[in-house]
């Protein structure tokens, strides 16, 4: 069987195995029950390592030793493989959350706060700016800015934007009402999308045909997309009364046209 390098790469990096347990996987898949023999001279994998790829897969649930002499192997379903992995992703990444949150209450996390809070008392906050790269960074600091208002939050983006993250917009928003800040958002799009958005969030929302996307916090802080490619998101950060003002004064402008 001749397999492809390319579709061999991509087989290894999707499922995590190495280059010889793909090759010996697809032989099997290929060959549907097959002795150690035949899975070397079908893969290219040197007879003497294929026991122990073989084993290696059996271990992992890629494949089944059949009960015979010469022992033979079955590839397991890719369905199923799939299917396993992504349970067991679920299962670590729970695992890791709840290892996460004990940090919290940890005496070392104690420290790192202290820690920061003891670099930052020199600096005055109104001189401070950020670039931020990457879509999970920018996220997270818009959450953090946005929860951290007291008094009012601007929103500016486009309807796909804030549909794609509607779960975070949905949790923040929700908890801005109760602190009785006042929020307000405009979003640019397909205006049956933002009617719908906006029934969902339960908020007045504004179209409008402003490509641009900030966030305004009290009319202090900001924070505005410079770019947006496939590749990286970028975003700058200001903690800047004037600057947050006037764009605050820019966006009320838009709003009422």
């Amino acid at each position: 069987m001749i397999v492809k390098q390319e579709l061999v790469n991509r087989i290894k990096d999707y499922f995590g195995l190495n280059i010889y347990e793909t090759k010996v996987w697809l032989a099997l898949l290929k060959k549907g029950i097959a002795s150690a023999g035949e899975v070397a001279e079908s893969s290219g994998i040197p007879r003497s390592r294929t026991y122990d790829v073989l084993e290696s897969l059996e271990k992992m649930g890629f494949a089944m030793a059949k009960l015979d002499k010469p022992v033979k192997y079955i590839g397991v379903k890719p369905r199923i493989i799939l299917e396993k992995l992504k349970n067991n992703v679920k299962k670590e990444a729970s695992e890791r959350i709840v290892e996460l949150s004990r940090v919290k209450n940890s005496d070392e996390y104690t420290k790192l706060e202290e820690l920061y809070n003891e670099g930052m008392s020199p600096m005055k906050k109104e001189e401070l700016s950020l670039a931020l790269k990457g879509k999970m960074n920018i996220s997270n600091h818009i959450k953090e800015l946005i929860l951290n208002a007291k008094e009012e939050v601007i929103i500016c983006t486009n309807a796909d934007e804030l549909a794609s993250k509607f779960k975070l917009f949905k949790q923040t928003l929700d908890i801005l009402k109760k602190s009785n800040v006042k929020v307000s958002i405009a979003l640019s799009g397909d205006e049956k999308m933002i009617k719908q958005l906006s029934e969902k969030l339960n908020v007045k929302i504004k179209k409008i045909n402003l490509n641009s996307k900030f966030f305004i916090v009290d009319g202090k802080e900001m924070l505005f997309y410079i770019s947006k490619n496939s590749d990286e998101d970028s975003a700058i950060w200001l903690n800047s009364e004037f600057f947050s003002k006037s764009f605050a004064e820019l966006f009320e402008k838009a709003v009422r046209n």
